[in-house]
């Protein structure tokens, strides 16, 4: 639209002949001048209007996305604002699919100028106009002329950091990604109001209405608006094209002698098989920076594969809603764990998946929004469910500190088509999770509480389980401040009860148990079963890292798993938890993992 209006600003700027001065005493003039005739409307050439809606309908999905994606944020205040009308479901692939368009349409724009001679409307020499103009209409051309080249500045700003956010840089990039999109809502409005400055109504209906196919003088070339297509199409599937050719690969080899599951990476053979390093970022925590960088090894022996995780995490966080003794009973101690979205008081965690899809959104399967599925429940945080569209199956581990992850297992879950919601579920009764689900079988721990839903824990809750010595329990969990969840808890200390360690809740001995104890939020009894129970896993904190060692069959034969094969490449993506429930870092890219 920028462009459009400059032929028009041309002819402004032009002295007026004999001919084409009015007539003050025509009536035909004067009703000209109250009513404009069709044919004196302002247009514009074809492929300006073309690439200009192109462009428009490119920036619009870009923007409308992205602030889905931003209002997910906890800082989020402009974009948490706009979320009622903001698109929900699968944004990350329409959103970088969109950003791609946006580089090819200004690519197009720039050459389509170029050949077509209407480079002069925008040259920036005229910029100097500003100072000697001497009607209104010239300052809104200067305006138009700048806010043009602004446009290109955003672009590029928001193309490379969109390609940093991409590959898991984060910190400033965000931080500036974010900015220049604010800027491109503003830049709109500003766009629409200096073309009204311009020429009115009238200006503003141009670009609606195409008169020639090309402009008339100055073109260099033929068919402009194809070669720009020539040459923008291309430039946009190559940068497509580096992405594919240039992702991580982790090759997994065979190896004679498996590792030790210890969490300890002293095994000649984590020695000798490369790593693939992943940066990840936009989590909770992890000392404000919300970025971590998974270090990832992988091998086999013909029967198992294992893997080696080695990521950053500046706290040992096993507090996962710890119970606290007060005046009128057991309190739940952290925030927001009746809408799941704990980022106080929770263990780390660490999420593998892997899939035979290679889609945006961790192979397609994130779905943003307070509700996604319109026949479904919504999740219990509003932030959006996980599941495939497609009937696929995509493999996670997910290896919890607290909840089994220091006792030598990952939990076998999965992400599929999402699930027929339960009463309680439908209901707020329980958390639905769309098809983010438990491989068949038993976990061993659970929650020693009851759950309450969004608003609750607001009150004291009923504990299932009671320590038989509660202040050895209590000593068991090391130091504990409740107003301070960056706590290193040291190696060794325990925050779980056992079956062993505990008895089932009773008035008469929670009489007993004084003010001010505390006792663990979770359960372990009896052991992991079935599918669940198939990845088997070791690790360890030292120095601001974790380090995981897990290992499952090549094959498992179940429908909720991915198999490793030999040259059949599965895809990747890992996220960081750093003692919260479901704020864990991005990784958008994935790592192709081929077995040899």
């Amino acid at each position: 639209m920028t462009g459009s209006n400059m032929e028009l600003a041309e002819s402004a700027a032009r002295p007026r002949t004999r001919e084409t001065q009015p007539a003050s005493n025509s009536v035909g003039t004067e009703r000209n001048r109250q009513a404009p005739s069709e044919a004196s409307w302002p247009s514009t050439d074809v492929g300006t209007l073309l690439l200009h809606w192109l462009t428009v309908a490119a920036v619009m999905v870009s923007l409308a996305t992205g602030l889905r994606i931003s209002a997910d944020a906890l800082d989020a205040v402009i974009s948490r604002w706009m979320a009622p009308i903001l698109p929900q479901g699968e944004i990350w692939s329409v959103h970088i699919i969109a950003g791609l368009t946006l580089f090819g349409t200004s690519t197009a724009y720039l050459v389509y100028m170029a050949l077509s001679g209407l480079g002069n409307r925008v040259a920036l020499r005229r910029l100097k106009m500003w100072r000697v103009a001497t009607t209104s209409k010239l300052r809104w051309m200067s305006a138009n002329i700048l806010l043009h080249w602004l446009l290109y500045v955003l672009v590029v700003v928001l193309t490379i950091t969109g390609i940093l956010l991409y590959l898991g840089f984060g910190g400033w990039v965000v931080s500036v990604h974010v900015t220049a999109a604010m800027s491109m809502l503003a830049y709109t409005l500003v766009h629409i109001l200096t073309h009204f400055g311009y020429g009115g109504w009238l200006q503003l209906l141009r670009i609606f209405r195409p008169a020639r196919l090309v402009p008339a003088a100055g073109q260099r070339s033929r068919r402009p608006l194809l070669m720009a297509a020539v040459i923008a199409i291309p430039a946009a599937a190559a940068a497509a094209g580096m992405d594919f050719g240039t992702r991580d690969q982790l090759i997994v080899a065979q190896t004679r002698t498996p590792p030790k599951l210890d969490g300890v990476l002293d095994d000649d053979v984590w020695r000798s098989a490369r790593p693939v390093r992943v940066r990840t970022q936009q989590g909770a925590n992890l000392g404000g920076s919300g970025e971590s960088t998974v270090e990832i090894r992988a091998v086999h022996d013909g029967a198992k594969i294992y893997f080696a995780f080695r990521w950053q995490d500046p706290t040992r966080s096993l507090a996962r809603l710890p119970l606290l003794k007060q005046q009128d009973g057991w309190h739940v101690v952290g925030a927001h764990a009746g809408d799941a979205d704990v980022v106080d008081f929770y263990e780390d965690k660490l999420a593998v998946i892997f899939s035979r899809s290679d889609g945006f959104g961790a192979a397609g399967a994130t779905h943003l929004g307070p509700k996604p599925l319109d026949d479904k429940p919504s999740s219990l945080n509003q932030r959006g469910l996980h599941y495939t569209t497609d009937g696929s199956i995509i493999d996670m581990w997910q290896w919890k500190a607290s909840r089994g992850g220091l006792l030598g297992y990952m939990d076998d879950q999965y992400i599929g088509p999402p699930r027929e919601p339960t009463a309680d579920e439908a209901a707020k009764r329980a958390r639905y999770q769309g098809g983010y689900w438990n491989d068949p079988g038993r976990a061993f721990y659970s929650y020693n509480f009851g759950f309450e839903g969004p608003g609750g824990y607001a009150g004291p809750v009923t504990p299932k389980r009671l320590p038989n010595d509660p202040a050895a329990a209590m000593a068991a969990l090391g130091r504990f401040d409740p107003k301070n969840p960056e706590l290193i808890h040291d190696e060794g200390t325990r925050w779980w009860l056992t079956e062993t360690d505990s008895a089932p809740y009773s008035a008469e001995v929670d009489a007993r148990i004084p003010v001010g104890t505390v006792m663990p939020g979770v359960v372990i009894t009896g052991a992991y079963e079935g599918d669940r129970a198939q990845i088997r896993a070791g690790a360890r904190w030292k120095d601001g890292y974790w380090t995981l060692e897990a290992s499952r069959d090549l094959k498992t034969g179940s429908a909720y798993d991915v198999d490793f094969e030999p040259q059949t490449p599965v895809y990747m993506w890992v996220a960081v938890f750093d003692h919260t429930q479901t704020r864990h870092t991005r990784h958008v890219r994935p790592v192709t993992l081929t077995l040899r």
